[in-house]
This record gives C-alpha cells, sequence and structure tokens, in this order.
C-alpha cells in the first residue's frame, strides 16, 4: 500500500521566523544601496515569543511601545481590535520606500503597497488581533468637513504620480487576506475609526488605532490606544493617555481643544497667531475645556487674549471640524472583523501580479502556510522499488506501457552542464527509483531505450535541464508530453515564479520544503513524518509532477493552450537544450583588447570631468553628483526624490541635452565606458573550459511568450552604439567552420500590426516591398516618398511602434522634442490615413475587456483583470499592455516556429550547420564549410514561412567571422 502525501493544513507547522528577513522583492537590493536605514528596518520581524498565530494578548500602559519590540505579554482574554487608517499609513509606506526601486515589469509602482503590506505582518504579528479592518478616506471634495469650510486640506501637495493605483492595490491585497475595507462617503477614515473605536470600547474590546494623524488622539480611552508612526511605518509606538498627557499636558478627550486653539497645518485649520500648545494647555487646564475658554474670554488678558477673542470663530469651526464622529452607520459589525483568514489562491494571484516575493512567505507563515479555502488535493504514492539490474527495468517499464510516467531528476554539478545522477519515475499504480551511476551496460540500454522511446509518453518539471542532463551521458529523452514549468505559465503567464514548489502549494495546496527545491529533493510532508532519503524525496517529486500535470490537463483545454504546448513550447525546448549545448565560441584576446581600450576610455573620462569642474569627486556616488550638478555648477534641477534630485541616466540626457556642460558629456561618456566594461568582464567569467559561452534560455519568464537569456543575459548587449555593437565581436565563428550567419526579421511587429489590423494601405506598402515609414510619412505629410526626409521618417517610425505600445499625444511629443499639438496632429492625420489601424487598437481593448484576455495569432492567450479596474491607472496600464500582448506575443510565436523550421531542416538536409543564438527576432548560425549558400536559402525559407501573413515576412541576413561583422 502506498503513502499518502498530507496537504498543507494537515501537516505544516508554522516555522520560527528570524529576527531580520532579507528582503527579495524587486528592488530589494537597490534599496539596500539607497536607503540602507529605511530597507533594513522594513524588513526587520520582531523575534517570535509563541507560535505565529493570531491570540489574544494584553496591553502595557503608560508607556510608548515601538512595534518591533517584543510582543507584550500575554495578560488576558480581552479581545483585541486593530483599525488601520488606510490613506494615512498607505503614504508613509509610500515615502518609507523609494518609488524607482519597487515597480513590477508593466510599470506599476509598488512601494506603498509593499510597504503597507509588511508593516501589517509585523503589526498582526506583534500585537496579535482577533479582529482587523482597514479605513478609507473618500474624496475630501465630498466631506461634510469639505462642505462646511471650502479651505479644508488645502494647499495639500499634489498627489505623485507614482503613488496613483496603489490605494487600489492595497485594497485588493486586503480583500485577498480577508480584511475588511470600509469606506463612507461624506466621511473621512477619522470617522470610521471613532466609530469602531466606540463600538468596540462599549463591547469590551481593546482597540488598537493605526494612524498617522494625530486628531486620533482624542479618541484615546483606557481600553483605546493609538499606534502612532514616528518614523516610516516601522517605528510605531502605542500612545496611551500617559502619553498623551505627557506630551500635550492635556487628557486624550481635550486633545481636539488643543488643536482647535493650535490649529492644524495638514488640514489647512489655522490657529490663534501666538496661541502654542502650552499656551492652549494651561487654558484647557485652567477652564476646563474649550467650552470654558469661550465663557471666560474676557478674563484672558495680553496680546493672546486678543488674538484668541479676534479669531473666535475660527476656533469653534476648527473644533467643530476636527472632532470626530462615533456613531456612523458603517456596513460592518464587529463579529466581520473578526479573525480574517487570507484566501491562498488570491494571495498567489494578486503578489504575482504585484511580483512580491519574500512577502508572501512573511504572510502564510504568519497563518502557518495554511489555504483557507477549498479541500486540499492529496496524492497517493505508490510503494518504490530501487531499479538496479536490466531485468527489473524491462519488467518496470513493460508493465507501464501506455500509461504516463511523471519523473524526477537528481542533478549533480557539472561544468558545462549538471549531469544526472538518479532518476525517479512514478504511474498511476507503481514507482521506481534508479541510481544512474550504478548501472552496468546492458541495464544503462534498457534504460536508455525507454527514454527514447517516443511511445512512452513521460511528464517532468523541467524539461530542458533534464534532456541537456540526459544527452550528456548518452542516454536521451523522447515522448515527453508535459513539461508542469511551461504548463503552469501557459496557464498563468504572469506568475512570478514555476518553481515545483510553488505550483505546487498553489494548485495542490501541498507544502514543498523551499530548502529542499533548491537542492533538487523536494520534501513534502510525507505521511507525517519525513522520510528523509534522497530516493524518497525524489520519488515524492515525481508523484508531485504526476499529478499537476493531471490537474493542468483540464486547465490548458479551457485555455485552448494544449496545442501550444505539445505543438510549440516542448519542441522549443529540445531546440535551446541543443543550443545550450553548443555554446557560442568567444575570442579571449578580442575581449583583453576592449577591457584594455574600455580602461583607457574610462580614466581619460575622468580627466576630463574632473578638469572641467576644477576638482576630483566620485563619479559613482549620486550624492557627490548632486553637489557638484545642482550647488556648484547651478544646473536646472532634475526630478525630486528622497535624497535630493535624480541623477539617473535619463535625466543626465535630458540636462545634457539642455546645457551641454562638459561634466556631463565626461560624466555620461565615463557611464557607459564603465558598464560595457562590467558587461565584458561578466562575458569573461561565464567563458566555460571549452573556450564557449552556454547562455540559459527560459521561456516562462516574459509573459508575452518572448524567450529571456541568462547567465550571461546575451540580449542586453547594446546595439544601438558602435561602442556597443563592438561588444558583440567578441563572439567568433570556431576553427573548421566558415562564418557566422545572422538572420533578423524587418519590422515584423509593424508587419504583424498590419496583419492584424487589416489595412489596406500598410498592406499595400509591405507587399510592394517599399520603406513603410518613408511610405507612412508621404501620405502623412502629403509628399512623395522621395521628398520624406530622415526627421519625418524618424518621428513616423516612433509614432508607428509607439502606436501599439498605447503611445499619447503626450507621450509622444516628449519622445520627439516637439509640442503636443504637432505630435497631436501627426496622430489626427495618421489615423485619418490608416483609419484600420485606429480602429484595431480600439477593438483589440474593447474585446480584451468582454473576454478578461488577449490573444496572438496561434492563440497563446494573456489574462488581465485591471481592465475592468475602477482605478484608473491600473486601467491604462492593462489597456497599453493588451494593445502590445498580441503583436509582441506573435513576433515570439513566430521566431519560434521559425526556429522549429530551420532546426528541422538542418536535420532534414544532412547539414552540419549549427543554430548558436536567439536573441529577439534574431537567430545566429554557425555555418559549416561548403554549406553557405545552402544554410542562407535554407533559413531564409524557413523563417520567411514561420506564420501565414497578409504580408511578406522579411529576412535579413549578413555573414561574418564574427557576430559584430555578421549584424546588420
Amino acid at each position: 500500500m502506498g503513502t499518502r502525501l498530507a496537504p498543507v493544513s494537515e501537516t505544516t507547522k508554522p516555522a520560527p521566523s528570524p529576527a531580520t528577513e532579507p528582503s527579495t522583492d524587486a528592488g530589494a537590493d537597490a534599496v539596500a544601496a539607497t536607503d540602507a536605514a529605511t530597507a533594513s528596518v522594513l524588513v526587520a520581524e520582531p523575534p517570535v515569543a509563541e507560535a505565529a498565530t493570531p491570540a489574544r494578548k494584553a496591553r502595557r500602559v503608560g508607556t510608548e511601545v515601538s512595534a518591533t519590540q517584543a510582543p507584550v505579554v500575554p495578560l488576558t482574554d480581552q479581545p483585541r481590535l486593530l483599525v488601520l487608517d488606510g490613506h494615512s499609513m498607505a503614504f508613509r509606506a509610500f515615502y518609507a520606500l523609494p518609488a524607482e526601486n519597487f515597480a513590477t515589469s508593466s510599470g506599476q509602482h509598488t512601494n506603498a503597497v509593499h510597504g503597507f503590506t509588511s508593516m501589517l505582518i509585523n503589526l498582526i504579528k506583534e500585537q496579535n488581533p482577533t479582529h482587523v479592518a482597514v479605513a478609507f478616506d473618500v474624496s475630501d471634495d465630498t466631506t461634510f468637513r469639505k462642505a462646511e469650510y471650502d479651505g479644508y486640506k488645502a494647499g495639500r501637495n499634489e498627489t505623485p504620480r507614482e503613488f496613483s493605483g496603489q490605494i487600489d492595490l492595497i485594497e485588493k491585497v486586503m480583500t485577498a487576506w480577508g480584511i475588511k475595507t470600509i469606506k463612507m462617503p461624506g466621511f473621512e477614515a477619522d470617522d470610521i475609526l471613532a466609530t469602531l473605536a466606540a463600538k468596540g470600547d462599549e463591547a469590551g474590546f481593546e482597540v488598537l488605532l493605526v494612524s498617522g494623524d494625530r486628531d486620533t488622539f482624542q479618541l484615546i480611552t483606557e481600553n483605546v490606544f493609538v499606534l502612532y508612526p514616528k518614523q516610516g511605518v516601522t517605528n510605531i509606538p502605542r500612545m496611551d493617555a500617559e502619553a498623551i498627557e505627557a506630551k500635550y499636558f492635556v487628557s486624550p478627550p481635550r486633545y481636539s481643544d488643543l488643536a482647535a486653539l493650535v490649529g492644524e497645518t495638514a488640514d489647512n485649520l489655522p490657529g490663534v497667531p501666538g496661541v502654542g500648545p502650552k499656551t492652549a494647555a494651561k487654558w484647557i487646564n485652567q477652564y476646563g475645556g474649550l467650552e470654558g475658554i469661550l465663557e471666560n474670554l474676557d478674563s484672558i488678558g495680553g496680546k493672546v487674549g486678543d488674538a484668541l477673542r479676534e479669531h473666535v470663530e475660527s476656533v469653534k469651526r476648527n473644533r467643530r471640524l476636527n472632532r470626530l464622529l462615533t456613531d456612523l452607520e458603517l456596513p460592518v459589525s464587529l463579529h466581520d472583523l473578526e479573525e480574517p483568514r487570507p484566501d491562498h489562491d488570491a494571495i498567489e494571484e494578486i503578489f504575482d501580479r504585484l511580483e512580491f516575493k519574500t512577502l508572501r512567505t512573511r504572510l502564510f507563515a504568519l497563518y502557518g502556510n495554511e489555504p483557507v479555502e477549498g479541500e486540499p488535493d492529496s496524492i497517493e504514492v505508490p510503494e518504490f522499488s530501487t531499479l538496479t539490474s536490466a531485468a527489473e527495468l524491462r519488467t518496470f517499464f513493460h508493465a507501464g506501457t501506455g500509461l504516463r510516467s511523471a519523473l524526477a531528476v537528481e542533478f549533480a554539478p557539472g561544468r558545462i552542464v549538471d549531469d544526472a545522477s538518479a532518476l525517479a519515475v512514478v504511474r498511476k499504480d507503481a514507482a521506481g527509483y534508479i541510481e544512474l551511476t550504478g548501472l552496468d551496460a546492458e541495464a544503462d540500454a534498457v534504460l536508455a531505450g525507454w527514454l527514447r522511446d517516443p511511445g512512452a509518453p513521460k511528464v517532468i518539471h523541467g524539461f530542458k535541464p533534464a534532456l541537456k542532463a540526459f544527452t550528456s551521458r548518452g542516454l536521451g529523452l523522447d515522448g515527453v508530453v508535459d513539461d508542469t514549468a511551461i504548463s503552469g505559465y501557459l496557464i498563468q503567464p504572469d506568475r512570478r515564479s514555476y518553481e515545483l514548489a510553488e505550483l505546487a502549494q498553489h494548485h495542490l495546496k501541498m507544502t514543498v520544503s523551499t530548502e529542499a527545491a533548491k537542492t533538487g529533493q523536494l520534501e513534502l510532508a510525507f505521511g507525517g513524518e519525513d522520510d528523509g532519503a534522497a530516493a524518497g524525496a525524489l520519488v515524492q517529486q515525481a508523484a508531485v509532477v504526476h499529478a499537476l500535470s493531471h490537474h493542468f490537463e483540464t486547465e490548458l483545454k479551457t485555455r485552448k493552450a494544449q496545442e501550444l504546448l505539445t505543438s510549440l513550447e516542448l519542441p522549443v525546448s529540445r531546440v535551446l537544450a541543443q543550443m545550450e549545448l553548443t555554446g557560442i565560441a568567444v575570442s579571449m584576446e578580442r575581449m583583453d583588447e576592449q577591457l584594455a581600450d574600455l580602461a583607457k576610455v574610462i580614466d581619460n573620462a575622468q580627466e576630463q570631468a574632473f578638469a572641467a569642474i576644477g576638482h576630483e569627486v566620485n563619479l559613482g556616488s549620486p550624492k557627490q553628483l548632486q553637489t557638484v550638478l545642482f550647488e556648484e555648477l547651478g544646473l536646472p534641477k532634475t526630478k525630486k526624490i528622497k535624497s535630493g534630485y535624480t541623477t539617473d541616466a535619463a535625466s543626465l540626457k535630458t540636462l545634457l541635452e539642455k546645457t551641454g556642460h562638459e561634466f556631463l558629456v565626461q560624466l555620461m561618456a565615463h557611464r557607459e565606458s564603465s558598464k560595457l566594461r562590467q558587461m565584458v568582464e561578466s562575458l569573461k567569467k561565464s567563458v566555460a573550459d571549452d573556450g564557449r559561452i552556454h547562455t540559459t534560455y527560459a521561456q516562462n519568464v516574459a509573459a508575452t511568450g518572448r524567450i529571456s537569456s541568462n547567465n550571461p543575459n546575451l540580449q542586453n548587449i547594446p546595439v544601438r552604439s558602435e561602442e556597443g555593437r563592438r561588444v558583440r565581436s567578441i563572439f567568433v565563428v570556431t576553427e573548421g567552420y566558415d562564418c557566422l550567419l545572422s538572420a533578423d526579421y524587418s519590422q515584423i511587429e509593424m508587419r504583424i500590426m498590419a496583419h492584424l489590423s487589416g489595412d489596406p494601405g500598410l498592406i499595400q506598402a509591405y507587399k510592394e516591398g517599399e520603406d513603410l515609414h518613408r511610405y507612412v510619412g508621404s501620405h502623412i505629410f502629403h509628399v512623395p516618398p522621395s521628398e520624406v526626409t530622415s526627421a519625418m521618417r524618424s518621428k513616423v517610425k516612433a509614432m508607428s511602434y509607439g502606436l501599439a505600445y498605447g503611445l499619447t499625444s503626450f507621450g509622444l511629443s516628449k519622445q520627439l522634442e516637439i509640442s503636443v499639438d504637432e505630435a497631436r496632429t501627426l496622430m489626427k492625420e495618421y489615423f485619418e490615413r490608416f483609419g484600420a489601424v485606429r480602429d484595431y487598437l480600439r477593438g483589440v481593448v474593447d474585446q480584451a475587456r468582454i473576454d478578461g484576455y488577449t490573444a496572438t495569432i496561434e492563440g497563446r492567450r494573456r489574462y488581465l483583470p485591471d481592465l475592468t479596474s475602477t482605478d484608473r491607472q491600473l486601467r491604462e496600464i492593462a489597456e497599453r499592455v493588451a494593445l502590445n500582448s498580441p503583436i509582441q506575443g506573435s513576433a515570439a510565436d513566430i521566431i519560434k516556429r521559425a526556429m522549429l523550421g530551420v532546426s528541422g531542416a538542418l536535420a532534414d538536409q544532412g547539414l552540419k550547420s549549427r543554430m548558436l543564438l536567439q536573441v529577439h527576432d534574431e537567430l545566429v548560425l554557425e555555418v559549416a564549410k561548403g554549406e553557405r549558400e545552402a544554410v542562407e536559402k535554407l533559413v531564409t525559407e524557413q523563417m520567411g514561412s514561420a506564420a501565414d501573413l497578409s504580408v511578406p515576412l522579411d529576412v535579413q541576413i549578413g555573414i561574418g567571422s564574427s557576430w559584430h561583422e555578421a549584424g546588420h
């Protein structure tokens, strides 16, 4: 009888959290570099005093308790209500983390969401509330306070553009978390806090109000406290009555009297001139509050008394406006706020969209990693046999004829490719473990025969690395019908990760040890006990793959992605595996020459920069550069950031264009050359023992379907500057081969646009082989094609590509450095002439809003739930994605089809030439001697016929001894 893998909710226990958890979210490294102090306290977690599950804890009275201190000592079973002022704390989170370092790949800033979520995790861990709620403001213009006093909160700075959309995202996170969010038209979040505080106090709760608004101090009682942030969203001490009296010399109920007299700058409520907190507190204590003060106006002498009498109506108005309402008819009861629990799948989905990593681990750890909704799946793991002989292997494989087998491979690190040291095979009715290094020749042959049998269906997680490992052992791998890392991607192309552990947790609700996942031995909860043996762990991994693949079958059919998996992605994995194994040769001599030349350029640029300002400076220090640029040289200020004014590349380029200052010229040259040197040094470290660079390709990173390259990334070598293109000269043809061939699609995205839109003008231009941008320019500017200037052509090119990415007239004006009116006229002329493009761009977004997704020509889907978001910025980002995903995704599908066609044709014709690189829309091949003409013809035909479009696919071929020479 087999062993059942128990689901998360039955087996896992919360693991102790470290005192400090390093963040792995996007931008965290940059935070550490730019604002180490803020970053370190943001991710700091309080010591764990007990199991990390919400529990009742008592209060400390008469002191400020920081949220980063140890949890309070449990003294009572009194229920505890935690209520947050959503806008107040979101703004604090926004300014605690630099916006430029926290953004998704689609451009949505997430620093406020990240900081708010991190803060709330820490608060719940430290305070252990039994009830939680978050209150949000509505527009100031709709509140009763604004109706009474038009100047209420007037003069506040405009909300930063980067903050837009983040409140909506915070609300989505709260919904997935199960935490109620409350808004009341006509009222502010503080009034909601006040009403909940009153209800909680009356019901015998301890109430903790988290707000950066001092008006909440008036709500403090024996059972109501304010957690008031002193710094960012990490230092949040608890304020009680004694703390208020010690700081303001009045009791909490009298704090609103004090604020009425002194005024509140943040709310634009002016106080009595000359009256500060001490004077106001003195009057309040002397006359028993504001009412007593107003009754004794004539008794208050001096200039401050005259000022008070002169501004008495303002004081009364301040008091009416700063008094918080405690009797709102809320849409929720205290019972509705009890013990919120996260919806596991919903958290996974929203955190994937936000591209958060560490936060999900911290959040799930808070609740013991337990999924909330739905019954978790369980996996039946058959008893496994260790197979060592040829006879045992034959019997095992024969018994599974026709059945789908799940594979899990144990890898041993290798110099060029990892080796396969062990294999687990799990079927519906049996499981086997094979130690590959211990097989004799006969057993090895039996295994190789089964692995190469296309009639033996196999599923695996990570087909490409397994294929490389088996190939290096001479075994091969055929018959693979599913790679769960890829099928999971086709189902959810916007997930941040497709590791087996995360897919198992998300789809099967099974916990897989993170550390085990890193080593390839995934230790699942195994019948309540940890088997511990490598063989058992590998068999368990294969069991999860088997279950996951079965789970994905329905999803793939629902999304019509099965064909993409079997006819495109899996075959492309095989081609990529061979390309990775082959690698590309490099010239170490040329590499060293470039490094020496770059060092000279860097030193010269540094000397010239120093000469331009008359002294030395650290050109890599943003702080020192700010001093030089904006104080010493007095150059126009760039964008304001937390540490001063930005010195990023885009801002300095604009500054250089405005001023032309020699220091900026040399600084930019120094930066560019330093980046290139760093790139070349990285490439040099990547050269393997065979003198070649073996990049690793990934098919499940870019949501559009584009293939990515890493370790090293060969897709980010610059091609727009001669110095950048020179880096490509490092990559050379191997001795014994004739040349390198580069084949690149010409304007493939615009050709796809012409096809998808069906615009007759664009189709005609491509069919007649005209220069598209010159053709379009002639129609927009109403001149013959021969009179279209290079400047006109550049404007048309920028606009044509920009339209596919949702470019606005403002964006076009900024990009081309022309007026908005001129940009608007350009776009108007374009759409009047090419109306089908306009109709397509409008229609694709409207249809995606109906369907919930966009699709490529091949049917690859990208789901976009934010198309119906009530937040304008989120909606606009989703609309831009809806515009470009069908075009970018179709281009990705076409180059993949081309790779399959080229690879197949090379094999069919028995050619020795081989494919080495895929870089966006370009393929690089190494041509064997005597095969140049055949390969050039073959590549042109296969790439040109990779898709059946209404316009021809134009393929440009380049030949040379290096990648640089072959480029075009």
